[in-house]
């Protein structure tokens, strides 16, 4: 019993708003996992959870450029494109002599050391422009990566680089949306990350605080591309093929898209919107051409509901009033397994107890007297 306490003292000490995001896809990583046991997932389904799990990881890393930083990135795919050739390279050499637990995390770590190296050749003389010029020379980057993948032969051109390892599932794919989360999760809350949220919320301040602006930006743009070329190498092993048509600057506008739905700064946001926006379009596919037509009101809707004060209102209202419904039926789960205690039974009254006290007769003081003086005499 006194560990069981201890565990809930500890439990209750717990900040749980921390651990949103890992509580998000642990519980999305378990649901698949007994879906796949139980045989409900099948191969499409599979292939789909797969890319959303991609996705996230490069939501989350270009959250760590737009959201933390505060600057708006849009060649993410650049960094992708990057990480998944030359990862896709260094896997199609050693896969004959390797097994692919080892040639794979060696490929996704050259993937992205590849894409880091650019964020530092890109990020020096860049992050020292301001706004919209960012947006630019980062889009030019994109579209740079993109027309140097379609004409260079050992990318395979316009055809695309191919015979690559499928190895890719969303098991693995899980697992490093998991290690990224933590990454960034840890990052955001050391010192550095806290240098970074200052430059955001005030460059001119931090910099009189003696932050060193140049080198804390180009930190954590360079681990933004480090992150997307591991993302990018997850992308490439999904199929057999990688084509310059996937990873062009249309990318980087979904993937900003993502980060700006699921909320700017928030990882289990970007988590989200990838998911949401990587199934929508698949499970609109009975809807045949008016799929895309609802996709974008959809988005619109969503964008609406989240910059209007009167109707964020409404929907903070709509979660409050689902907390407390969660909370109640969880005190009514507890309670059940519990079983209600009983109340102990009442002791059995006596007789004696029962019955009323005497009543006080009258003392006679003449008979008292007259005992006394006999006694006397």
């Amino acid at each position: 019993m006194a560990f069981i306490s201890s565990v809930k003292r500890t439990l209750k000490k717990v900040k749980w708003k921390r651990y949103t995001s890992y509580i998000v896809v642990g519980a999305w990583f378990a649901v698949l996992l007994l879906l796949d046991l139980f045989g409900g997932l099948n191969d499409t389904g599979s292939r789909l959870m797969m890319l959303a799990a991609v996705y996230a990881v490069l939501a989350v890393s270009l959250n760590l450029v737009v959201g933390v930083l505060g600057e708006l990135s849009l060649g993410h795919a650049g960094f992708m494109a990057a990480g998944g050739y030359i990862g896709a390279i260094v896997s199609k050499a050693l896969a004959p002599s390797l097994p692919v637990a080892a040639y794979f995390p060696v490929s996704m770590i050259a993937g992205g050391l590849a894409a880091a190296a650019f964020g530092i050749l890109i990020g020096v003389p860049v992050l020292r422009l301001k706004g919209d010029y960012i947006a630019i020379v980062t889009l030019a980057f994109s579209m740079i990566v993109f027309t140097v993948a379609q004409n260079l032969d050992f990318t395979g051109g316009a055809s695309g680089l191919k015979e690559i390892p499928a190895e890719t599932n969303y098991i693995n794919a899980f697992v490093v949306l998991i290690i990224v989360l933590v990454v960034i999760q840890n990052f955001t809350r050391s010192k550095h990350g806290r240098a970074i949220m200052s430059i955001r919320d005030n460059e001119i301040a931090a910099r009189a605080c003696g932050v060193n602006i140049t080198y804390y930006k180009l930190f954590a743009f360079t681990l933004a591309a480090f992150l997307a070329g591991v993302g990018g190498c997850l992308y490439a092993h999904t199929a057999t093929v990688l084509r310059p048509e996937s990873v062009d600057y249309n990318t980087s506008i979904e993937l900003l898209v993502m980060v700006v739905l699921g909320g700017m700064g928030s990882m289990t946001g970007s988590v989200i919107a990838a998911a949401v926006l990587t199934l929508l379009p698949e499970y609109l596919r009975f809807l045949q051409d008016y799929r895309m037509i609802i996709y974008a009101v959809v988005l619109i809707l969503i964008m609406v509901i989240n910059n209007n004060e009167t109707l964020r209102r409404y929907k903070d209202r709509f979660f409050a009033w689902c907390k407390r419904a969660l909370a109640a039926a969880w005190a009514k789960c507890k309670t059940a397994l519990k079983g209600k205690k009983k109340a102990p039974a009442p002791a059995a009254e006596t007789r004696e107890t029962l019955q009323a006290p005497a009543e006080f007769t009258e003392v006679d003081e003449t008979a008292l007297d007259e005992r006394e003086r006999k006694g006397e005499k």
